[in-house]
């Protein structure tokens, strides 16, 4: 299946939650049940061919800044010390093989690192959260969508 490029309104909203211009293609992984975005799935690289290690970015407005509030009070920290490692190493290892899988471009860098682009431990709630929400297996993202106030969602299949 191919890439299914997120819609021109669906591309408008993304780009005001953000308030700048996509750089690069993208598709909507999950919406809340009004049909907003929620998560977006990235393709694996930009448009000028520079690896994007953030396959599933949370641009929820409401959600991003719960999150921003968990990390603000140390919550990196908390989950990370929470988690046990080895199953923060299979996500991490499953993120990089589900973005592998997405690439297309195979003729110059490409992005290594697991969920937030690290390979170990815990760098970004935000990233965690998005790929929970996709339906990964991810228990730092589990933890925070414990903790926010989740709406209702949907999940959409980019690949189409």
């Amino acid at each position: 299946m191919s890439f299914r490029d997120a819609s021109p309104g669906d591309l408008a909203a993304v780009e005001e939650y953000l308030g700048r211009p996509l750089s690069g293609r993208c598709a909507v992984a999950v919406r809340r049940l009004d049909g907003r975005p929620v998560v977006i799935e990235n393709e694996p690289h930009l448009r000028d061919g520079t690896p994007m290690p953030t396959l599933f970015w949370l641009v929820d407005p409401e959600l991003h800044d719960a999150v921003s509030r968990l990390e603000g009070s140390g919550g990196v920290h908390r989950f990370e010390e929470l988690v046990d490692e080895e199953a923060l190493r299979k996500t991490h290892e499953e993120y990089a093989a589900r973005r592998s899988r997405a690439t297309v471009r195979t003729d110059g860098a490409q992005a290594s690192g697991g969920v937030g682009g690290t390979r170990v431990g815990v760098k970004c709630l935000h990233a965690h959260l998005a790929n929970f929400l996709v339906g990964a297996s991810d228990p730092v993202g589990e933890l925070v969508a414990h903790e926010v106030d989740l709406p209702e969602l949907t999940l959409e299949d980019p690949r189409g």
